[in-house]
């Protein structure tokens, strides 16, 4: 594929984000309101694949958005810290897939997971999938490695094995809230993981980098790393993400030709 048709496909597996505190029930519905919209201006571009907010802004999303094929992201699990009792983060995750939420990022237990308390915090992430699927099966849990707390190829290979076998339908760079963030150096050992993880089990876990990527260049070079290590099956929304919402605005200027600020 030539960089313009990847700019094309980058725009639809974007989990377009709002994770402000300045964050109002208009300010998302509006949000939402112009991916309604969006095909009246850029009719031969795809929509993005979900739209991220907090988990109170779900129902807002779910009940504003036009298209269903657009799903309902939530950042949960008392996110970006993770820092709170286990009965919180389910209670807030459950609570958010009842309110209409087809997606949902958690980040890894980083207070037990740093202290080699592993099966804590692999634990963690089984009890908040079940929550969650008791209510939804279809429901997507993606694992948040903030991979830039993690300083050694071996922590972030432990994270995302330990991410899938928890049952991880993605795994996820970075909550965008610490430095640093996505790296393409990061993406390739999760990346890598994935195909083991594949090659052993047969089941196909998606990836997702984000924080602090905004350039359709950052755009192709997480796509060749995707397509050279896991292949032209892991090319799709379903297994595919970007958590990088400056970074729409930036890819429908390369293809248009001028500046746009659309979103």
């Amino acid at each position: 594929m030539d960089k313009r048709d990847i700019y094309k496909a980058v725009l639809g597996m974007i989990d377009l984000t709002s994770l402000n505190g300045s964050d109002t029930y208009t300010k998302i519905a509006a949000m939402t309101g112009k991916v309604n919209r969006f095909h009246d201006t850029f009719p031969d571009y795809p929509l993005p694949a979900s739209i991220c907010v907090y988990p109170n802004f779900a129902r807002t999303v779910a009940t504003t958005r036009a298209d269903k094929d657009v799903h309902v992201t939530v950042v949960g699990g008392c996110f970006p810290a993770s820092q709170s009792p286990l009965p919180v983060k389910i209670a807030e995750c459950r609570m958010a897939v009842e309110d209409g939420a087809d997606e949902v990022d958690i980040v890894l237990a980083l207070n037990s997971f740093l202290e080699n308390r592993y099966e804590e915090a692999e634990r963690e992430i089984v009890e908040i999938g079940c929550a969650i699927r008791a209510v939804n099966p279809a429901v997507h849990l993606k694992v948040i490695l903030e991979t830039g707390a993690l300083k050694e190829r071996g922590l972030i290979e432990d994270a995302s094995f330990l991410a899938m076998e928890a049952g991880a339908d993605f795994i996820k760079t970075s909550t965008g809230k610490m430095q640093p963030a996505a790296t393409p150096e990061a993406a390739q050992i999760m990346c890598d993981c994935i195909l083991t993880h594949y090659k052993k089990t047969g089941r196909k876990v998606g990836f997702k980098p984000a924080g602090g990527i905004a350039t359709p260049e950052d755009a192709v070079t997480y796509w060749e790393i995707v397509a050279g290590t896991l292949g032209k099956d892991w090319l799709d929304k379903r297994l595919f993400r970007y958590g990088a919402s400056r970074m729409a605005n930036n890819l429908l200027s390369a293809l248009e030709g001028h500046e746009i600020k659309y979103y």
